[in-house]
């Protein structure tokens, strides 16, 4: 076991399944950031901007916390891109019903964002980074009928979940393919964090759970 810490700013139960099926020890630490303000805050950002402004939020809210010092801390958020419009979670089954017959027979792009920070002291290797990277890939859906919609949304999955669909649940078997890495449509992006912590002098293979 690494005495290096890993921390997940974010409550998704996919990111976590992923990190452990990774083999990534980790642990999580929720932020309490509010995604509306923020995006207000920065005026009019673009999809891909959104998701790498919420997850460097994230990040950096919960590497503040005492409970962080001496880990590295990545945010992440997803934004789902279609038709130049950015969809977040619809919360409520019409909007999610209306998303997903636009969505149907078409695609879309789900960016997700990534932000690293490193809060080990400088004894023990910390380098003070804190970076970002994005992640897109093209989501490609099935054409749909009606009883598939009702049935779907009537689940709940789609309500909470960015773009109004999952891959690695329900909503998989409505996706045709996946254009680019099909982790950052799960909403955490292994490859990409590898890369974040290389910048960090850290290597992924430090933090398998062996």
């Amino acid at each position: 076991m690494t005495d290096l810490s890993l921390i997940l700013a974010s409550a998704s139960p996919a990111r976590t399944k992923l990190l452990t099926d990774a083999g990534i020890a980790h642990r999580v630490l929720v932020s309490d950031v509010d995604e509306d303000a923020v995006t207000a805050a920065a005026g009019t950002p673009s999809p891909a901007e959104t998701a790498l402004l919420l997850a460097r939020a994230k990040a950096e809210s919960v590497a503040a916390l005492p409970a962080a010092e001496g880990s590295l801390v990545v945010g992440c958020d997803s934004v789902f891109e279609f038709q130049g419009e950015a969809h977040g979670k619809p919360w409520e089954p019409d909007v999610a019903r209306a998303r997903i017959r636009r969505m149907s027979g078409t695609y879309g792009v789900l960016h997700t964002g990534h932000w690293l920070v490193d809060r080990r002291d400088e004894s023990d290797g910390g380098s003070g980074t804190s970076a970002g990277l994005l992640s897109s890939a093209e989501v490609h859906f099935a054409e749909l009928a009606d009883t598939e919609i009702e049935a779907y949304v009537a689940t709940g999955e789609p309500l909470q979940v960015a773009g109004s669909f999952t891959i690695d649940s329900l909503g998989g078997a409505f996706i045709e393919k996946v254009v680019g890495d099909p982790h950052a449509v799960v909403g955490l992006s292994v490859v990409t964090l590898r890369k974040l912590l290389a910048g960090a002098g850290v290597s992924i293979t430090d933090l398998w759970d062996r």
